[in-house]
């Protein structure tokens, strides 16, 4: 192997290790703090992709603009759908997962009933191009990516660690119960979740809209990657998602440079299997 082959492959396992991270961050989030299961997660990205498609390509506003929209109009959909369709049924985990199952089918139904089946989007790279280092290439919107998603990881770690919101949300994850004791809302903390948890997600779609196919069934896939991501991490454990997350993104870049996306996808359920075999209850088995 070259070199340049070798720092390449690395930097491509660190741009998808964080957009990973970002992506599956906010289902761990809002399954951590109010035990939902949202199988529609999928569908938050891909309308994160098509708002910054509305906003960036046929409104011609700014990038990131459209991306900070993209952000705040997903984020107030997941707050709508938490307090109307997901708050109500609290508590049972297999009637939320169908309800979001629902919610899934109805998305891609009126996102293709609004903009069509036809030909995919296509998002202007913001910056178009790639930077070329010793014949290493880093395309800027990948740059673009990693950046942002290092820095939305940190925002939301500075949140819950830092505000008394954040660290309400963290104790309702740990223990709703003993929370509860304190004063702690369960309904706000899970309300908050559900609204950061999907703008986050609605930021990965946005972000990946320029570098991908933008179309109603977008969604399958980041779904996939993200139950994988959680369910490995451990389901709520935020430490955990974000291992997993790189893990899983060195795992898959690396196959895929050797092999194919095929054996990739393959090897990523098998790295589930086996884990979750060994530790059953999470690569992160607790988290402070």
């Amino acid at each position: 192997m070259s070199t340049e082959l070798l720092i390449q492959t690395f930097v491509n396992c660190i741009q998808l290790s964080s957009f990973y991270a970002l992506l599956a961050i906010g289902l761990s989030l809002v399954f951590g703090v109010a035990g939902i299961a949202n199988l529609a997660h999928g569908e938050f990205y891909m309308l994160g992709a098509y708002a910054v498609w509305w906003f960036s390509t046929l409104s011609g506003l700014n990038y990131v603009v459209s991306l900070l929209l993209a952000m705040v109009l997903v984020g107030g959909l997941g707050i709508i759908v938490e307090m109307a369709i997901f708050k109500p049924l609290r508590g049972n985990v297999l009637s939320v997962a169908i309800i979001s199952v629902g919610l899934l089918f109805i998305l891609q139904v009126l996102v293709g009933q609004i903009w069509g089946l036809g030909f995919p989007k296509r998002v202007d790279d913001p910056i178009g191009g790639s930077l070329n280092i010793h014949g290493i290439f880093f395309g800027y919107q990948r740059i673009i990516i990693m950046a942002a998603s290092v820095f939305l990881l940190g925002l939301l770690w500075l949140f819950l660690h830092r505000t008394k919101q954040g660290r309400a949300i963290r104790a309702s994850a740990e223990d709703s119960e003993a929370a509860a004791l304190q004063g702690i809302s369960a309904n706000s903390a899970s309300t908050i979740a559900m609204g950061i948890g999907s703008a986050l997600t609605g930021a990965a779609g946005a972000l990946m809209a320029p570098i991908s196919a933008v179309h109603p069934y977008m969604g399958h896939m980041p779904l996939l990657i993200a139950l994988i991501v959680v369910i490995v991490g451990g389901a709520g454990n935020l430490k955990g998602t974000v291992l997993t997350a790189v893990l899983l993104g060195f795992l898959f870049t690396i196959i895929t440079t050797f092999a194919d996306a095929v054996s990739a996808n393959i090897a990523s359920v098998l790295f589930m299997v086996v884990l979750l075999a060994i530790r059953p209850g999470g690569l992160v088995q607790n988290e402070e």
